[in-house]
């Protein structure tokens, strides 16, 4: 894959530039911060992911999507947003949103724009080649009670604590109680097995055809919401892989602790959706848009040690 022939001048970033040429379907544009002489007088970024290359000291850097690093190439967030280019184009609108949201509020943009990716072909032709599901045995969450706090734990080892539907309403009421009680001065969440969690039943994808109803049912059943609540005095410890749903509800705490050998990934811009737990805002809150844009876009897995120098972990134990 030729970057170059997807890298654009940092002139072109204006609001009387006219992308026409390129079509509608431009899906990605890089811009060589090296070579960038300073920030366009007035700096607008098309509608599709713009992503620097070199010098992240740049004064335009910061105005960009994403910046590479060493991390996360360049040819691996091409490839996975050429795949899926109006996936990707309604990410990076998105994340241009929540800096200036409240937290409830970048829920609920969050929320619909994952409703409108839903009923999206990318999403729709993803969907149409997953094999049927194999029934597996509903999530569980085992609630502790102590003199001062609150242990939650992930206790479906056997489907890789995959928050399905009973999981998902389980972890909503028990941190919605959390946040309504001030006697409870922590919360610890934790997992039983290998693995943290692997993300959302893939099985449940499409069970709510209607966005507007799936948008809803978000709206009232989110566990993000209460996690954002209590979110000081919530601690998550993390062993194995860190999927999806998974690593967006852990990435609200005030302090997470994971393994040597915990791995993070959020693969759904490879589904034609985007993290719809609450992960864009809340790995924007701990990691910046830029490197949430990053993990988003291309898919790949961030090792503990990386997770740890980006400050998605706070310690390695």
């Amino acid at each position: 894959m030729d970057i170059g022939e997807l890298t654009v001048a940092a002139e072109r970033l204006w609001r009387g530039e006219d992308w026409s040429g390129d079509g509608i379907g431009r899906p990605i544009a890089f811009v060589d911060l090296d070579r960038a002489a300073s920030l366009p007088e007035s700096l607008a970024l098309p509608p599709c992911p713009v992503i620097g290359l070199g010098d992240a000291g740049h004064p335009l850097a910061a105005h960009l999507d994403a910046v590479i690093e060493p991390a996360i190439g360049a040819e691996a967030i091409a490839r996975q947003v050429m795949a899926h280019p109006r996936a990707a184009a309604v990410i990076v609108q998105l994340l241009r949103l929540l800096p200036a949201l409240s937290t409830e509020e970048g829920l609920t943009a969050e929320s619909l724009a994952y409703a409108v990716l839903q009923g999206s072909d990318e999403h729709l032709r993803w969907r149409a080649v997953q094999p049927v599901p194999t029934p597996r045995g509903e999530g569980r969450l085992r609630v502790e009670r102590g003199d001062d706090g609150l242990t939650l734990t992930l206790a479906s080892p056997e489907n890789g604590n995959a928050i399905d539907r009973p999981l998902r309403d389980a972890l909503y009421e028990a941190l919605s109680l959390a946040a309504l009680d001030p006697d409870v001065a922590r919360i610890a969440l934790r997992a039983e097995g290998k693995a943290f969690s692997l993300g959302a039943e893939l099985g449940e994808f499409g069970t709510t055809t209607d966005p507007a109803t799936a948008h809803a049912i978000r709206l009232a059943t989110l566990p993000a919401r209460p996690a954002a609540r209590c979110a000081d005095r919530l601690e998550v410890h993390i062993q194995g892989a860190c999927v999806g749903a998974g690593l967006e509800l852990a990435a609200w705490a005030r302090r997470i602790v994971a393994t040597q050998n915990a791995w993070f990934q959020l693969p759904e811009l490879a589904m034609g959706v985007l993290p719809g737990a609450g992960g864009c805002v809340s790995l924007t809150r701990r990691i910046g848009r830029q490197r949430t844009a990053l993990l988003i876009l291309s898919g790949k897995r961030l090792s503990a040690k990386q997770a740890l120098d980006w400050g998605l972990v706070d310690e390695l134990a």
